[in-house]
């Protein structure tokens, strides 16, 4: 195999994203693989109205930043933010289980959906550990590599190398005959992967970090490192870069929901870099989705907000003083998990079971829990004003 050639090698001090060289085939016996350009250059845009999405979407990451630092508890409100992630970059890659199933236990779930309830459960244990990990650790191939090997522990990719790049080829599509896409062949990952960490961390080139971003996910996406979980560690990629280098103070945007419903879109965005060389459009498309989520993500630290502000003077204030004490006790244990059983409820509050039950009853009647599995022993109660927040945009149950 030859080795890569760095087609964005710049002969001068700007490489204009315009004239970008996305890469080229290579032929193998019966099959053509993609080897897509090295991008650890400086690169420079032009476009006007590219730079305005720039400008646009990285003023609202800084507001929500805002948002982030002056809201209570905010690591509570971020669990959230990673459970729907985890459910919503999983469906993309065809797993079925939904946000509100996401947030029960694995007993009281079908056991028909199971698997793809693990797989979900995976994939938020695989963010909580890159998160954990972000201040001590840098954001390198290394890290990368574990957290996939958190990701696939025990689900249906386990036989597929977790926590290791490929060493055999793969493909986007039905069959390598019938493939959509053929990323590069696996002697070329190693190189690729590390030209992509090099990009990250390189502090001799003067790109904004939105656009490293985007440049990192195409990058990701086009190398596919690994044979399986490539797009759910490709969109993670995306808010772990942003939280190492300052952008997000805390972890709370996740594009997974509007790749979702642009979920055509989204694909072929990337695939026409590849074969039109065009940048730009991808990163108008990379630059909106910033833009509409940091925009959502700023109105659902709001609607907290006032959903905290109504339980504390309406709700609250119903109870007597002994009540309430309880009340506000259980419904901050609420923002950070919000799926309770009466028995939980009885332990958190050290009450006897006719008293968790009573404060629940009460609880359900002012329309702050709802019963979700209709039956009449092992009921399982869920905040649903708060997990409704969450669940705008993603799905109406």
């Amino acid at each position: 195999m030859s080795g890569i050639v760095n087609l964005n090698k710049p002969r001068k001090k700007f490489m204009n994203i315009s004239e970008f060289k996305a890469g080229r085939y290579e032929k193998h016996l019966q099959y053509q693989s993609f080897l897509p350009s090295t991008i650890n250059t400086q690169w420079m845009v032009s476009h006007p109205p590219t730079i305005t999405l720039i400008e646009e979407a990285t003023h609202l990451l800084g507001e929500l930043n805002a948002f982030s630092q002056l809201i209570p508890d905010v690591d509570f409100f971020i669990r959230m933010h990673i459970t729907k992630e985890a459910t919503t970059s999983s469906r993309i890659e065809g797993t079925q289980t939904n946000m509100e199933e996401a947030l029960v236990d694995e007993r009281d779930i079908n056991p028909e959906k199971r698997d793809d309830w693990q797989e979900v459960q995976n994939y938020i244990q695989a963010i909580n550990f890159a998160i954990e990990k972000l201040p001590t650790f840098p954001l390198s191939n290394r890290l990368l590599q574990n957290t996939h090997a958190v990701l696939l522990q025990g689900v249906r990719g386990r036989q597929k190398q977790p926590g290791e790049f490929r060493i055999s080829q793969n493909w986007i599509g039905v069959n390598l005959k019938h493939a959509t896409f053929i990323p590069p062949h696996f002697e070329h990952v190693s190189e690729l992967m590390n030209d992509l960490e090099k990009f990250m961390h390189n502090d001799h080139i003067h790109v904004p970090h939105v656009i490293r971003a985007a440049l990192v996910h195409y990058q990701f996406e086009t190398i596919h490192p690994f044979l399986d979980g490539n797009g759910r560690l490709g969109r993670l990629l995306i808010v772990l870069y942003l939280v190492k280098f300052g952008i997000l103070h805390k972890p709370a945007l996740y594009l997974s929901d509007f790749f979702e419903r642009h979920k055509g879109e989204y694909y072929d965005q990337l695939m026409a870099v590849r074969r039109t060389n065009k940048l730009e459009p991808w990163l108008q498309f990379f630059m909106l989705g910033l833009r509409e989520t940091a925009q959502h993500c700023i109105q659902v630290f709001k609607d907290i907000l006032k959903l905290k502000e109504q339980i504390e003077s309406e709700v609250l204030m119903t109870f007597n003083t002994k009540r309430r004490s309880n009340a506000h006790v259980l419904i901050r244990h609420l923002y950070g998990s919000p799926v309770v059983t009466i028995k939980a409820v009885k332990q958190l509050l050290q009450v006897q079971t006719n008293t968790a039950a009573a404060l629940i009853r009460d609880l359900v009647n002012l329309g702050i829990l709802r019963e979700r599995t209709g039956l009449k022993k092992n009921r399982l109660f869920i905040f649903e004003p708060y997990v409704r927040l969450f669940r705008r945009n993603v799905e109406e149950e």
